[in-house]
């Protein structure tokens, strides 16, 4: 994967824009990248359901759990399906609306200086050797394109907001996320 700086979006990769984004705050460099976990409804996957929570078009009538969520404005950078597919909703430059009520290391409002990974998948079913493969290859290519995010901690949206978020869950295996890193880093 290659970021285009110039306009904050991977280069060949499917992009669905998403309105749920605004501007970084002044000096807010970006430092922390975020994964999580979404699936629509929960515990179902790769139904096109979460390109329309992210632009705002869910049908609340369309399964019962969507009239729950259905008034949410958020996004993520990316999503990477279970198949290690990316998408990509919010150019990296802009804030997207990923973390909520956040902190991390003292600073609260992780959204200002963080980038949000969304895996497809669940809390309690593990997640595929492609989207461990796609996220590493997906930091090397963010830590390539952004000298800020060189030395960047990757965490879970539960280190961010522990005990309001759960995700990406017991199911990720970070030792799993970690070697793959390391050998994305090596390539």
């Amino acid at each position: 994967m290659i970021v285009d700086r110039e306009t904050g979006w991977l280069v060949g990769v499917r992009c669905v824009a998403s309105p749920n984004h605004d501007e970084r705050p002044v000096g807010a460099d970006l430092d922390l990248i975020v994964v999580h976990g979404i699936s629509l409804p929960p515990g179902e996957f790769g139904n096109g359901w979460i390109d329309r929570l992210f632009r705002n078009d869910l049908p609340a009538d369309a399964h019962p759990y969507f009239a729950t969520i259905v008034g949410l404005t958020v996004s993520s950078h990316v999503l990477i399906a279970r198949d290690g597919t990316p998408t990509q909703y919010v150019p990296f430059d802009r804030r997207a609306w990923h973390a909520g009520r956040s902190s991390y290391c003292g600073r609260s409002a992780c959204n200002d200086f963080s980038i949000g990974i969304e895996l497809e998948g669940t809390d309690d079913l593990p997640y595929e050797g492609a989207q461990y493969r796609a996220l590493a290859e997906l930091v090397v290519a963010l830590r390539k394109g952004y000298p800020s995010l060189r030395a960047a901690d990757v965490v879970g949206h539960s280190d961010i907001a522990p005990g309001r978020k759960t995700d990406p869950g017991p199911a990720f295996d970070w030792a799993h996320f970690k070697r793959e890193l390391a050998a994305a880093s090596a390539t």
